[in-house]
């Protein structure tokens, strides 16, 4: 009813709707003496509305037209810029800062901001870059980052409510994550402990000014990664008054609010609830997930060459199972398949924060940063047998209770002098992780129980450094980098020359629209805390006498064309090659297979000796928009494989073998905008069951559902699944607000995905589990059929005020 009656306000309100034209304010700087430029041309890009800045170098447009644009800046002597989107509305003046570097320095700077998308000497390749209205208006996105990153060339998914990041055949434990230049180790609701996934991204859009995706060619002053770096930079407060948005989703509601704090302070909040628990106890499903997220910037400019910010995020989640789910449920198929469910997922609770404080100072030459953070997560897990009301000791399958705290230290100093740039820096963290653990195991051998409890400190540190310069008249870049990681976990990982991760990136410019881009490296990462604190039976640290970092090589080369400044065409490809992977003592398989669901990777015995590779190649066309007019194709090529106990290589579970997304859009008059994803993803392998083992019931007592056979592992493959999403927009804005109304469909056509079955006892009409009449220890076992994949109609409204 509160929906329908915003719907009538909105048209009521179109009938007395005034000019549609907004304005920007700003200034200009220079980038290195932080002095303001006066006599600057400032236009919007798109059109030939501008201005030129004023002595103390502030400017104001005031006829921009409404809606997401950027401001150009163009100086004669120095590089023109283009700024990320900016949202104008009538009421809303966004206050833009471009810097300006000297056109003798754009070697050193390399970043092609002229243009619409982004290159470095020290990333040439292997880089993307979102702005904030990309985001927004991904069809199928849900304005989660996580999922629009899926349209990217190299990046898979599985199909279903989770958003994992499967980048070039990797695994999801093997991406790290930046805002503002401060790692947040949790970055979804629900996070997967060892992993990255999770079904919702922590991230608010309604913060973020872009986004940087790097699959290779990582820079140096980001370590601990396999496979990718996403960087979030957020955006900042409005100096001059304050701005409130509003937002209604069908899982969520949130509010953001931003503003100055004196003369040089701004800050941007926001927090957000879900209601998802409602929802899905409506619709009768039978887990009932809750989660509630904030996020924050403050800002300060201390002097004219130095800034100071201070940011943090963090969550609660609970996550509990619907014991009323097949009350009035009649369909036999659905009984079976919510009573696996509940008695297989068990209740869990998380939170997690993580807070940072950033400094700046900028010299003649030189730029000086120090980071200092902090951050907690905090995981819990409890399940009984047949999710018994008593909740008798006897019944308990698992009791999981764990933390992990770290406190981060780092400082840069970037050189830039004609031409040159040198950036050099340290890190050192100091962490905690404990663990109190029960857990009744079953695999195809044996029966166990996990009982310990372990606390454990590190320490953890860091040199690293990067030289980037040009030569032959600026068509060949050159950037030459180095890490240096270690922790004094054991003797092998305490040497820092054992994690030594040397790196080199080349572009040559074959003209001025195409170029030759390569990248080698070795990266290093540190096996998860759930590795390195596990104990065995004896209270043991059984992990330490001989696991490693795990090693990657990378190497990438390709093309690159861009035809104008708003289209790109490239061509990679790519070779990642694994070794001192911790491989399952236990399970006798890689962990590089493991993270594609909730629960807890690497809680158990494993040795740093497993090998693995994956390699392929990507084709993208991206048009920005421009005109009204963008999209993205992507194709990828790629094939993951792992060793397994006898030494072969076979399938990982992340070989999807062929990647295709294409994402367009188009705004139209009156403020409607319309966009479409396909997307086509190759079914992932995966292993079947061993139906005699899980038959037995003290094996399916605990496991309650099917047994896996790692002795045939990832021998079998799901089909491919295939997905369209369709978004349409309309805004109107008001005197005194702007309204964004959406309809955003996913999965159109209600393309279905093949799951594992579930494999469960017989029963009979009173739900008394059958006995196999052969073998009294044994259950009578049906599979019941599992899929995902229906249309899911989302409709929400977001404010401006």
């Amino acid at each position: 009813m509160r929906l329908v009656t915003i719907c009538i306000l909105l048209f009521q309100f179109t009938l007395s709707m005034a000019q549609e034209s907004g304005v920007v304010k700003g200034k200009v700087i220079d980038a290195k003496s932080r002095e303001v430029l006066p006599f600057v041309n400032v236009t919007i890009v798109g059109t030939t509305r501008g201005a030129t800045t004023a002595e103390d170098g502030s400017f104001e447009i005031k006829n921009a037209p409404l809606g997401y644009l950027r401001i150009q800046a163009s100086f004669l002597g120095y590089k023109t810029v283009v700024s990320d989107d900016y949202l104008v509305t009538k009421e809303k003046v966004p206050f833009v800062v471009l810097e300006l570097s000297e056109d003798q320095t754009q070697l050193a700077e390399v970043e092609v901001r002229s243009k619409l998308f982004k290159k470095s000497l020290e990333s040439p390749l292997s880089l993307q870059s979102l702005g904030v209205a990309e985001i927004e208006r991904n069809p199928g996105g849900n304005r989660d980052v996580l999922r629009v990153i899926q349209s990217f060339p190299g990046v898979a998914s599985n199909p279903g409510f989770r958003n994992d990041i499967i980048i070039r055949g990797g695994a999801t434990s093997e991406n790290k994550f930046y805002v503002d230049g401060i790692e947040v180790p949790v970055i979804n609701h629900f996070q997967t402990q060892g992993a990255t996934g999770g079904p919702v991204g922590i991230m608010n859009t309604d913060l973020i000014r872009k986004v940087d995706f790097y699959a290779g060619a990582f820079p140096a002053n980001r370590g601990n990664t396999l496979s990718s770096i996403i960087e979030f930079t957020q955006k900042t407060g409005n100096p001059n008054r304050l701005n409130v948005r509003a937002t209604l989703g069908t899982s969520d509601a949130g509010i953001t609010m931003d503003g100055p704090i004196g003369k040089n302070t701004t800050y941007i909040v926001s927090v957000r609830q879900s209601y998802l628990q409602f929802l899905f106890k409506l619709i009768k499903l039978p887990f009932l997930p809750t989660y509630n997220d904030f996020q924050f910037n403050v800002k300060t400019k201390l002097s004219e060459r130095s800034e100071l910010s201070f940011i943090g995020l963090g969550a609660i989640d609970d996550f509990k199972i619907n014991k009323e789910v097949n009350d009035g449920v009649t369909d036999e198929e659905t009984l079976k398949r919510n009573q696996v469910i509940l008695n297989t997922v068990p209740v869990n609770s998380q939170w997690n924060y993580t807070v940072g404080l950033s400094y700046k100072h900028f010299g003649e030459n030189a730029t000086q940063q120090l980071v200092f953070s902090r951050n907690e997560w905090k995981n819990k897990a409890v399940k009984y047998f047949m999710n018994d009301e008593q909740e008798r000791r006897e019944n308990l399958l698992l009791d999981y209770n764990s933390k992990e705290i770290e406190n981060k230290l780092r400082f840069e100093n970037t050189m830039k002098m004609k031409g040159h740039t040198l950036n050099l820096g340290f890190n050192l963290e100091l962490a905690k992780y404990t663990n109190a653990t029960f857990q009744k195991i079953v695999n195809t051998q044996s029966i166990a129980e996990r009982n310990f409890f372990s606390t454990v400190d590190f320490v953890k540190y860091g040199l690293f450094g990067q030289y980037s310069t040009s030569l032959f008249q600026k068509r060949l870049g050159v950037s030459l980098g180095f890490r240096f990681d270690g922790i004094d976990y054991n003797d092998h990982m305490k040497n820092l020359w054992n994690q030594f991760s040397p790196r080199i990136a080349t572009t040559f410019a074959l003209s001025d629209k195409l170029s030759w881009n390569n990248s080698w490296a070795i990266y290093k990462q540190l096996p998860s805390y759930t590795i390195l604190g596990y104990r065995d039976t004896n209270n043991v640290l059984v992990n330490k006498k001989g696991v490693k970092y795990i090693t990657s090589e990378h190497f990438v080369s390709g093309f690159e064309y861009r035809p104008d400044e708003t289209t790109k065409l490239s061509l990679e490809g790519f070779h990642k090659s694994y070794r001192d992977y911790p491989f399952s003592v236990r399970d006798q398989i890689s962990l590089a297979n493991l993270g594609a669901d909730f629960g807890v990777v690497g809680n158990e015995e494993v040795v740093s000796n497993s090998k693995g590779r994956a390699y392929g190649f990507e084709i993208l066309a991206q048009k920005k928009s421009y005109g009204g007019v963008y999209g993205i194709a992507a194709y990828t090529f790629v094939r993951s494989e792992f060793q397994n106990r006898l030494g072969a290589y076979i399938p990982s579970t992340w070989d999807n073998r062929h990647l295709l997304t294409i994402t367009a859009g188009k705004k139209l008059a009156k403020n409607w905008e319309v966009g479409t994803k396909f997307r086509l993803v190759g079914g992932r392998p995966y292993t079947p069951y061993n139906y005699d083992v899980s038959a037995v019931k003290a094996n399916y007592n605990i496991s309650n559902g099917g047994i896996l056979d790692f002795a045939r592992l990832n021998s079998a493959r799901f089909g491919t699944y295939t997905q369209l999403d369709i978004r349409v927009d309309k805004v109107w804005y008001l005197k005194n607000m702007a309204i964004n109304l959406y309809v955003d469909v996913q999965n159109v056509y209600a393309s279905t995905a093949d799951r594992q079955p579930f494999l469960l006892p017989q029963e009979d009409a009173n739900g008394v589990r059958l006995t196999d009449p052969n073998d009294a220890s044994r259950y009578l076992l049906e599979e019941v059929g599992s899929t995902s994949g229906r249309a899911i109609p989302r409709i929400g409204v977001i404010v401006d005020f």
